[in-house]
């Protein structure tokens, strides 16, 4: 059986039984009871350490909902609120949720009370406040300036009331966490727990984040201190790239190596992974449900399609008459990660848990509110359950540690040629795409979404959302790129010039009839066979409007799919931050004034 870290779950559920529950810890004596019958081992700090961990998990490559990368019609906070006439602080009221600190907290009040040696101690506290610089980024994310609280509170506790403490100095001090969890959180630690280099990969992103978003929102006025994190950014990636002893995995299989990082049944000795969640089918099954394939949303969009370059690396905005191409000719020479991560013409199913025609070369399957891409990146096509239901799920991969430096380096206007051949070109080398050059012609598409930047960073951009699409990060990216406005674009999908028969498995054979809303669909005995012997696929074409469409085109008789008639508008700066909910503020009312035309 492969090597496995499995988190002891009873136990886990035993702690949060006690830490978390606020009745519980505020009785008295047995509150300090608890406490001291507790933290005294090393394998105590260990095992209340396991309750902090919240990776991402399968559910993460639907993450991109709502966003240029992946359509949706489920309830998503930023659709919502676009589309909302007056979105207030009584509507949106999520996440303003402070148990996960309050665990945190205790652990680093108590911690010191086991007798251990400093440096298993400083460990420990290291881990504490990893998590605890990861649960404040998530907020100042969201809410900006918000409170900082470094102890455990009680009820009678004065700061329960405090204000809200700048984004500056929240910020500055979730850094400190990271540094002292950088300097004291040891290497060499069992498979699938925290380490050094999940600290550092987790701090150099965030500094990312921060040092980008300081630069392009103006509303802050903290563009000056910009830089200091982008640098940040830089040199701890920089440390992973030098002393992590990590690499991009690579066979030479251009068409298969960027795929097996996402349907690997064993991730413990990948060179890219620097931290994982491991599964084994017969002791903790994945619970794997290929929710973003078939007949479920959200299904990749256009745009994404179109993001990628052709395989000899020209841009696919340079093909003449690019935006009318349909979806077998979409697939032909392109960057083979999109055919790794979308399901390309002739692509052959396998595991049909999720898809009622069965098994054998994929039709595309259309309908309302679908694309008619879909997503194969994360859906394990095995129809065997003991594999799919142990297939590990990569939590970071080293491949977001070189795009992190590129970007900062970048940014910051220090990149060169070196960099991008130790960065960037890996990625398209194990893709087998050529090398990004310093200063490459701009692609009027990249300037149209991202102006004011030079081409070398357009690409860069370009790279990150390639390489990591469909993996949770496209929100934040287009969040601190200040570039909220792209979320307005309606989501559209797979080009058909008109009605009539169609191939889209790249057989030269007809799969599919499209016809007019007003007419019916033939009985099954009725529909018209193609020279496979198999039943042409029937679909009412027509506007979003038509009630009687099974398929909306944007011309009705012939255009994109249509998944979504109105995204709704995106205000700038506001919709970049949620307010406090009403409710809190009127428990503490020195939470107010709401920031950036919140009420």
């Amino acid at each position: 059986m492969k090597k496995k870290y499995i988190y002891p779950a009873a136990l886990i559920l035993c702690l949060a039984s006690t830490s978390c529950n606020d009745s519980f810890m505020e009785r008295q004596p047995q509150t300090e009871i608890g406490v001291d019958s507790y933290f005294n081992t090393e394998q105590d700090l260990k095992m209340y350490c396991y309750n902090l961990y919240d990776f991402p998990n399968f559910n993460n490559y639907v993450a991109d909902a709502g966003t240029d990368n992946q359509a949706t019609t489920d309830v998503v906070e930023i659709k919502n609120i676009m589309l909302s006439t007056n979105p207030n602080s009584t509507t949106v009221s999520s996440g303003w949720d402070w148990e996960k600190l309050r665990t945190i907290n205790l652990f680093l009040d108590n911690c010191e009370k086991a007798q251990v040696a400093d440096d298993v101690l400083a460990h420990y506290q290291g881990v504490a406040r990893f998590f605890r610089a990861r649960f404040y980024m998530d907020k100042v994310k969201r809410f900006s300036d918000v409170p900082w609280y470094d102890k455990t509170l009680t009820t009678a506790d004065e700061d329960l009331y405090k204000a809200r403490d700048s984004r500056d100095m929240v910020v500055q001090k979730i850094f400190e966490d990271y540094r002292f969890a950088a300097e004291h959180v040891k290497t060499n630690q069992e498979t699938g727990a925290v380490d050094k280099w999940v600290v550092l990969t987790y701090m150099a992103r965030h500094a990312l984040y921060e040092g980008t978003y300081r630069k392009y929102h103006d509303e802050l006025n903290l563009q000056g201190s910009a830089n200091t994190y982008l640098k940040m950014a830089a040199e701890v990636a920089l440390q992973i790239m030098n002393e992590g002893g990590f690499s991009i995995y690579t066979t030479g299989d251009a068409d298969k190596d960027y795929y097996t990082l996402f349907e690997s049944p064993d991730l413990s000795t990948n060179p890219e992974i620097i931290l994982a969640t491991y599964f084994d089918r017969k002791i903790n099954g994945n619970g794997f449900w290929a929710f973003m394939f078939g007949n479920y949303i959200p299904c990749p969009t256009k745009d994404l399609v179109q993001s990628y370059l052709m395989k000899d690396g020209s841009y696919y905005s340079a093909q003449p008459g690019y935006e009318t191409k349909q979806f077998v000719e979409e697939f032909q020479n392109r960057d083979p990660r999109m055919w790794q991560t979308l399901a390309w013409p002739g692509w052959e199913l396998i595991n049909t848990m999720t898809y009622a025609p069965g098994a054998g070369i994929y039709v595309q399957n259309l309908n309302k509110n679908f694309s008619g891409y879909h997503q194969i990146k994360g859906f394990i096509n095995n129809k065997d359950e003991d594999y799919y239901l142990g297939i590990d799920y990569p939590v970071l991969r080293y491949a977001e540690v070189l795009l992190t430096y590129a970007e900062a380096r970048a940014e910051l206007g220090e990149l060169t040629q070196d960099d991008l051949n130790k960065t960037i070109n890996l990625l398209r080398s194990r893709a087998g795409i050529p090398a990004l050059q310093l200063n490459p012609a701009a692609d009027p598409v990249m300037q149209k979404a991202f102006p004011g930047i030079s081409s070398t960073l357009q690409e860069i951009r370009r790279e990150r959302r390639v390489e990591l699409a469909l993996e949770g990060f496209r929100y934040d990216d287009l969040m601190r790129w200040k570039a909220g406005k792209l979320l307005e674009k309606e989501p559209e999908g797979l080009y058909f010039p008109s009605l009539g028969k169609f191939d889209l498995t790249g057989d030269g054979v007809e799969d599919i009839y499209l016809i007019p809303s007003s007419q019916d669909i033939p009985a099954e005995a009725d529909k018209e066979t193609n020279s496979l012997g198999k039943k042409l696929v029937y679909y009412r074409t027509g506007t979003i409007d038509d009630s009687n469409a099974t398929v909306y085109l944007t011309e009705g008789t012939k255009g994109n799919v249509l998944t979504i008639k109105d995204m709704g508008t995106f205000q700038e700066p506001k919709f970049y931050y949620r307010p406090v909910p009403k409710h809190e503020v009127e428990l503490n009312p020195a939470l107010a004034p709401q920031l950036f035309g919140w009420e």
